[in-house]
């Protein structure tokens, strides 16, 4: 699996027509493709929004000797358009340019009669003109056939592609009324990046595309949602309250060691609420030994000693009171407060050695976790501990900073980075790690790992709120790898002590568990938790998805805003989660290992949705969704069609009363 997105040109088509949808059934609407590659895009868009579908001829202009290195285009009416910078760049003559151009133009008007034959180019004039390709790198094509439709004065010029580099959109959004580029990967590196299947359209193709579009009626798009939806509910298995009915669950974990489990969202009951009773389950009856969250590993380790048996805390409410950084709801609710109840009351019987623990795999808490190593190292090295101290004054804490302003001084060079005092500290832990762990048996080992993984903390937190200041991938990309690391040094730590390989469930956001590379965040260069574990550990993990249709949501206006019970927007159109609804059953389980038509039809790039802790509906389409191929990001998913917010321990007079209904769907 890469980071491309779409399966093949048609695939693509169908991902445009959604972005596309306000266009459809408009009498004016006329698509134009780019032969070759845009004309099986083109037929999707064209057939979506119910559009005439004809051809645009542009060829490019390659440079004498290096024909894939455009130096301008020409288009049908005898438009030329050059690049005068690669031509004085490369000193190429006018008599050149002249022989390319008068090449390229005879084959242009001999794939012209190929494809329109005595048919004449429709009447452009006053209509809305969507320009389609399969994609752009430079824009030069599209920039000559912009310059030719031009000449015929239509009322209204769209560019729409499935990938192009954000600054080739943004330079024609000058030239047209709209551009629509359906993904922007970055790093660019070519168009075909973006396709499974990039091969060669014929002129045979072409020509039967078009064909096929003047006299094959468009499939209603209601009609095509209930084919699916028939698909769906076909294979769809039962679940209760979220839970797989029967050995449906325990069948598709099989024998992995990692079973990863998301949520839509950070704030909705059933997905923390499913996932705790299906967590219960593995833990009972196929010996799994641990929970790993995507919360901060001191806060979460403060529950692993209530759940063990160890530690100052006497309930499983004060275990979790060590959530303190927002958002406090995501792990002091009523779901949590349960399970670690259940989890502490499972434990007790049991012996030391078979106790299932909770822990934590985020990187956020630098100046917690320093705390926590001084804290461990004056009850077992004093001396040592007054090093750590020394170094970590490098760190200098303002009051209420988790890290950022720290990360911001030592980006901009207005601060110490403190990159050797706190690598020196880790070194010094590990030097001695042998002489701590000799002290008190199990639980000598337990406290100096959890120890050297807080200093692990300390380090990667200062590089990510370093790398904060460096663009969104690069701390995206720490901050997983950092999960990562943690989860695998767990399951050698916990294997190690249990004198077998330890069994964990992960739970996390979906955006961190279904795999990158199956979703768009791929061509940004991203990656995440699920597509590491699943390189890592390629047979020995599954990976289990949460999706919804509508209900209400806990969530923040903005970050570190007060908790509100939100209502949830219907999904939008052409996303996973309206297919889903479509098919008429209030929850469902889809594996796709035992699912062969729904995983075929999932394979295609749709939209899914992703909350947070912060739901803006306003903006819902650009600020929660992404497209995403389901059946590759996942091995299964939970649909549940309607769901409630999850219950804050905490919760305040705006979360009680709730979203005012009078002001849904809109903010004012």
């Amino acid at each position: 699996m890469s980071g491309r997105l779409f399966r093949d040109r048609r695939d693509a088509g169908r991902v445009l027509a959604g972005r596309l949808e306000h266009y459809r059934g408009r009498p004016d609407a006329l698509v134009l493709a780019l032969p070759r590659g845009g004309v099986p895009v083109a037929y999707e868009v064209a057939t979506a929004l119910d559009a005439e579908l004809d051809v645009l001829l542009v060829r490019k202009l390659g440079v004498p000797g290096r024909d894939e290195v455009a130096m301008g285009a020409i288009a049908s009416g005898g438009v030329v358009v050059l690049n005068e910078d690669v031509i004085r760049g490369l000193n190429i003559s006018p008599e050149a340019v002249r022989q390319v151009a008068e090449r390229e133009g005879r084959e242009l008007l001999r794939r012209q009669r190929m494809y329109r034959g005595d048919r004449p180019m429709p009447d452009i004039e006053d209509r809305t003109v969507i320009l389609v390709d399969d994609g752009l790198a430079t824009g030069a094509s599209v920039r000559a056939a912009i310059q030719a439709l031009r000449r015929t004065r239509p009322g209204r010029v769209v560019v729409a592609v499935p990938a192009a580099p954000e600054s080739t959109c943004q330079e024609l959004s000058t030239m047209v009324d709209e551009v629509i580029c359906a993904t922007t990967p970055t790093p660019f590196y070519a168009v075909g990046a973006s396709y499974w299947d990039f091969a060669q359209t014929t002129d045979e193709e072409v020509r039967d595309l078009l064909r096929a579009a003047s006299r094959v009626p468009p499939v209603p798009p209601a009609a095509e949602a209930a084919t699916d939806a028939v698909l769906i509910r076909g294979e769809a298995l039962a679940v209760e309250d979220g839970v797989p009915q029967g050995d449906a669950l325990l069948n598709l974990v099989g024998d992995a060691h990692f079973v990863l489990i998301g949520e839509a969202s950070h704030g909705t009951h059933a997905f923390y609420a499913a996932r705790a009773r299906m967590t219960r389950r593995l833990i009972e009856e196929r010996g799994f030994c641990a929970v790993a969250a995507e919360a901060d590993w001191p806060d979460a380790y403060r529950v692993n000693r209530y759940v063990r048996g160890r530690g100052d805390d006497a309930t499983a409410e004060e275990s979790l009171r060590g959530f303190e950084r927002f958002p406090t709801w995501m792990w002091r609710n009523t779901a949590v407060l349960e399970f670690v109840g259940w989890l502490r009351d499972h434990n007790d019987p049991l012996s030391d050695g078979a106790k299932a623990g909770f822990y934590g795999l985020d990187v956020y808490s630098m100046y917690r976790s320093i705390d926590e190593v001084i804290g461990y190292l004056e009850r077992v090295d004093p001396t040592a501990a007054a090093r750590a101290r020394e170094r970590y004054a490098c760190l200098e804490r303002q009051d209420g900073d988790d890290g950022q302003v720290y990360g911001f001084q030592a980006a901009f060079g207005a601060g110490p980075t403190c990159e050797d005092e706190i690598v020196e500290q880790l070194r010094d832990m590990q030097r001695h790690a042998l002489e701590y762990a000799r002290r008190d048996g199990l639980l000598a080992e337990d406290d100096l790992f959890y120890a050297q993984r807080n200093a692990i903390v300390v380090r990667n937190a200062a590089a990510y709120y370093r790398s904060m200041f460096s663009g969104r991938v690069s701390s995206w990309n720490l901050r997983d790898r950092h999960m990562v690391d943690t989860l695998d040094a767990l399951a050698e730590h916990l294997g190690k002590q249990r004198g077998e390989p330890a069994k964990i469930v992960v739970w996390e956001h979906n955006s961190h568990l279904g795999d990158a590379r199956a979703t768009e965040s791929a061509m940004r260069g991203e990656l995440n938790v699920g597509q590491l574990v699943r390189e890592g550990h390629p047979d020995d993990c599954r990976l289990l998805g949460f999706t919804t249709y509508t209900g209400t949501v806990t969530a923040a206006d903005d970050w570190g805003s007060p908790a509100a019970r939100k209502r949830v927007r219907p999904a939008l159109a052409e996303s996973v989660e309206e297919l889903f609804h479509e098919a008429g059953e209030k929850e469902f389980l889809l594996d796709f290992g035992h699912a062969p038509l729904a995983r075929e039809r999932l394979t295609s790039a749709l939209l899914e949705r992703a909350i947070g802790v912060i739901y803006r509906p306003d903006t819902e389409r650009q600020s929660h969704y992404f497209l995403a191929r389901v059946a590759d990001q996942f091995d299964a998913v939970i649909h549940i069609d309607e769901t409630r917010a999850v219950e804050p321990l905490e919760r305040a007079a705006g979360w009680e009363r709730g979203e005012a209904p009078g002001t849904y769907p809109f903010t004012v």
